[in-house]
């Protein structure tokens, strides 16, 4: 008998109604850490970033009755130190929660996070719904929805269809 290939071979981590139970403990999570709040403005990274963070808008109006401004960050991967928002307002005095898929070394949400900054930020959160154990920046997420252990070589993606979180898997 052949041994199989485990470089190839895909674990589901996470399952749609597990994702579906995940997220809305993380609303949760979040609403009760936002209590005294009136707005949060809710930035997904663009990508499965985005499609996280509507998720989560969903269930937030569900259970709160927070005022949430949506935006989406696109970063720059060549040089992500010229990235930009689409925003003209200013962030000043505001709660940001800031959304990824998956969290591998803290780099997306490190750059991400140096676009609020210069306008003084009451707070800033941080959410992923997949956070790998392989830290090479300090990020510390504030909202994880599952924490893996993996080794370097492996990969965790996150598949959708139809705008609907679908699975997790490790690769």
């Amino acid at each position: 008998m052949k041994p199989e290939n485990t470089s190839t071979a895909t674990n589901i981590i996470l399952n749609r109604d597990t994702i579906k139970r995940k997220m809305r403990r993380m609303a949760m999570e979040i609403a009760e850490k936002n209590t005294g709040e009136k707005q949060l403005i809710i930035a997904g990274i663009a990508g499965n970033g985005v499609l996280v963070a509507q998720n989560l808008i969903t269930i937030l109006q569900e259970i709160t009755d927070l005022q949430i401004e949506f935006i989406e960050i696109k970063l720059n991967k060549k040089d992500p130190l010229q990235s930009k928002l689409e925003w003209s307002a200013s962030f000043a005095g505001k709660s940001i929660i800031i959304i990824d898929d998956v969290a591998n070394t803290g780099k997306t949400i490190m750059y991400a996070l140096k676009l609020f900054l210069n306008d003084y930020p009451k707070k800033i959160q941080t959410l992923v719904l997949v956070e790998r154990s392989h830290k090479a920046f300090p990020v510390q997420n504030d909202y994880v929805g599952l924490t893996v252990s993996t080794t370097l070589q492996e990969h965790i993606s996150v598949e959708t269809e139809g705008g609907e979180l679908m699975r997790a898997c490790l690769h």
